[in-house]
């Protein structure tokens, strides 16, 4: 049978599925609103708004459980293995970073025959080394698809290889009891509908493209996805930023495959609200997806109640590069799984296959050392939750229920030379100890103050990282350093320093004059009243016995920016003026001619008109309301600054995905010069300046208050 042959089969095929799936969704129409998909006259749920905690807890308890993930990036950009033209740093953004035309990148459809390409050696590899579910590019941003697509004909099938090795990895998955899951693009640069173009792509034309017809194209290649391989765990989307992908289109696609697949994971690249490369999720809105995105970092510490997964490289590069040896070790591999693990997180570590099928011996290494220490320590990361601990100089914990006391899981990656090891601040009470390599042997265990204390052999039982299983009575009781309130360490007027509540059984005891806490320190009772500089330290106490970490605050007083004088009232808003070119850093704008200029209610960039490569300033006054303390927050995509007074004080300047910074200023009442310059590259476009203050939450700077 011919290729144009089976494409025509595959699609009656496809449509004939897509009849079936209509009929069985009617059957449950009960449940459904009346709104309707872009992609036709469905009805659907909006799984945002009416699912429960409860159930969102089921349909997560599988990821949560699991922890550790393989990532997998393969496609066409593994043919010339990262090198074009001479320049040997590329990966799977080859075509994009080497500005190869459409019609050159196209030639390597017909080089693609990843003849050693085996799918039980791929998810025997993924489960030896302990991870418990799968995610690969069903189609990456140079819009090549890795599966038997009915909707496309820039598929596996159009290549000499001529199998579904989507199909193939679902088989595999399903014998091996491993989870599969999709990354899929929603950025293509191969696709004619899609917009916009590269920035180099002067040749190709954007004549009749139609993004609406795109996101259809997309919808029918999620339904197959969705409908022909198994019982698919994570849609795992990328490739939102750009500009013509909106927040409405996030909600509908997130939406979209909910109806499709109701018990589906979808991570939250499928909406806008992701921040940067640290991945999570904003919360100045209803953004769609179901848990975080870090990539290539750890968050500092862990997000009590949030769910996030950290996505990171054995190397340099996400797809095959023959050159890039930086290979991180198997000991790093291995501790920035527990490092992950006790934050709450779960770890998907990636792998690029090379143009023949096979995974690089470095990565074939590096997973079979973190399968040995898996086979071991596995109890300690599967199902496990965060440490209650918030740092630890010898490692990382994790813990999880046994019955109602608790096992911690002491993850030592400092060995102590005299094998003695503390966990301070604990007030519960030890049981038992043991390390999980060898749990026949019982470990000293001691009580030493407000810490529980253990005496380790003097040799670690692995080289990466040594494991200690702990049990105690009850829940954690972890004390660690009080957070104190207000969160500026400097204030103009009076004000009132608070605690929160102690635990029951126990009381803070501080002081005001630099001295240690005691026991016969004043107890904390209500708000104490700061009218000067005053150093604050407070401890937490139970009887005579102090428990946790010390809090200490130096709070300063301070003089306020003086307002200026005005003449008159001013007019309401700013003048913004308008620029276009390309930077990587802020230019000088007084020094440049702009496109535009003119006045503006607001910080907006709705006077823009390219989509990219352009910059604003604005320029005006904000009329602050009192004599106070007030905190500035400026976020943007890519570089921006914030003055006050003439004086820089926010820097979020150069490229970069959208990232935020603060500063808290005393300011006098009455009017202060405002501005702020912005300039846009590639990727997100956004820019946001909000304020915080006494009797003002955080927001967008009213309009009211801006003049000029």
């Amino acid at each position: 049978m011919t290729w144009l042959l089976k494409k025509r089969f595959a699609t009656l095929a496809f449509t004939l599925a897509c009849l079936m799936l209509l009929v069985n969704s009617c059957k449950s129409v009960k449940e459904t609103t009346n709104a309707t998909t872009s992609s036709g006259p469905v009805p659907y749920k909006d799984y945002l708004t009416t699912e429960t905690q409860a159930q969102k807890d089921q349909r997560m308890a599988w990821w949560r459980e699991a922890r550790f993930g393989l990532f997998i990036h393969w496609g066409l950009y593994a043919i010339p293995a990262g090198e074009w033209k001479g320049a040997t740093n590329y990966g799977e953004w080859i075509r994009n970073n080497a500005e190869i035309p459409l019609e050159e990148y196209d030639k390597f459809l017909q080089q693609f025959n990843p003849v050693k390409f085996d799918a039980e050696a791929w998810v025997k590899m993924a489960k030896d080394a302990g991870m418990k579910y799968i995610v690969i590019t069903s189609k990456h941003h140079d819009g090549f698809s890795l599966f038997n697509s009915a909707t496309s004909d820039y598929d596996v099938m159009a290549t000499p290889f001529q199998r579904d090795i989507l199909k193939e990895l679902s088989d595999a998955c399903k014998k091996e009891g491993i989870r599969l899951c999709f990354y899929h693009s929603i950025m293509d640069w191969h696709h004619p509908d899609y917009l916009p173009r590269r920035n180099w792509e002067s040749t190709r034309s954007v004549e009749g493209a139609d993004m609406k017809r795109y996101v259809q194209y997309m919808k029918d290649q999620l339904r197959e996805l969705v409908s022909q391989y198994g019982d698919i765990g994570v849609l795992w989307f990328d490739g939102e930023w750009e500009g013509t992908w909106t927040h409405e289109q996030g909600l509908d696609l997130y939406n979209y495959v909910r109806n499709l697949k109701p018990d589906i994971i979808v991570n939250n690249r499928v909406d806008k609200g992701r921040g940067g490369m640290a991945g999570m999720t904003r919360e100045d809105g209803l953004f769609g997806g179901d848990f975080g995105t870090p990539e290539q970092e750890i968050p500092d510490t862990g997000i009590p109640g949030v769910d996030w997964e950290s996505c990171m490289t054995m190397n340099g590069n996400w797809g095959y590069n023959k050159n890039d040896q930086n290979w991180k070790s198997a000991g790093d591999l291995i501790q920035k799984l527990v490092d992950i693990a006790s934050k709450g997180g779960n770890f998907l570590l990636n792998v690029g296959p090379t143009s023949e099928g096979l995974f690089p011996d470095a990565s074939v290494e590096r997973l079979a050392e973190m399968g040995k220490w898996m086979k071991v320590n596995s109890e300690s990361i599967y199902g496990t939750q965060a440490s209650p601990f918030k740092h630890l100089n010898w490692g990382k914990v994790t813990q999880k229920a046994v019955g109602p006391n608790t096992r911690l899981y002491l993850h030592i990656i400092n060995y102590p030379r005299n094998g003695a090891i503390r966990l301070p601040g604990i007030a519960n009470t030890p049981i038992k100890a043991s390390l999980l390599a060898t749990p026949e042997r019982a470990i000293t265990i001691k009580r030493d103050q407000d810490a529980i204390q253990l005496q380790l052999p003097r040799q670690a039982a692995d080289p990466h990282v040594t494991v200690v299983a702990l049990d105690i009575e009850g829940l954690p009781m972890v004390f660690g350093a009080p957070d104190m309130q207000p969160k500026n360490d400097e204030f103009m007027a009076p004000i009132a320093v608070s605690l929160p509540a102690a635990p029951e059984g126990f009381e803070y005891r501080y002081t005001i004059d630099g001295s240690d806490p005691a026991a016969q320190s004043p107890v904390y009772q209500s708000p104490i009243q700061v009218k000067s500089s005053t150093q604050i330290r407070v401890k937490l106490f139970k009887g005579e016995q102090a428990f946790g970490e010390e809090a200490k605050r130096s709070f300063r007083k301070v003089e306020p920016l003086l307002a200026m004088p005005v003449d008159k009232q001013p007019k309401p808003g700013l003048r913004y003026r308008y620029y276009e070119g390309s930077w990587s850093a802020l230019p000088d704008f007084s020094r440049m001619e702009s496109k535009k200029y003119g006045e503006c209610s607001n910080f907006s960039l709705e006077n823009k008109t390219a989509e990219e490569d352009f910059g604003f300033q604005f320029e005006g006054m904000i009329n602050i309301p009192s004599d106070d303390l007030f905190t500035f927050y400026l976020s943007s995509d890519d570089g921006s600054r914030l003055l006050i007074d003439g004086q820089p004080v926010i820097n979020n300047d150069g490229p970069h995905a959208l990232q935020e910074r603060q500063v808290s200023l005393p300011l006098a009442k009455g009017w202060h010069r405002i501005q702020v310059a912005f300039f846009q590259a590639t990727g997100g476009v956004e820019l946001k300046v909000e304020i915080e203050g006494p009797g003002t939450p955080r927001g967008a700077i009213p309009d009211g208050w801006l003049g000029h």
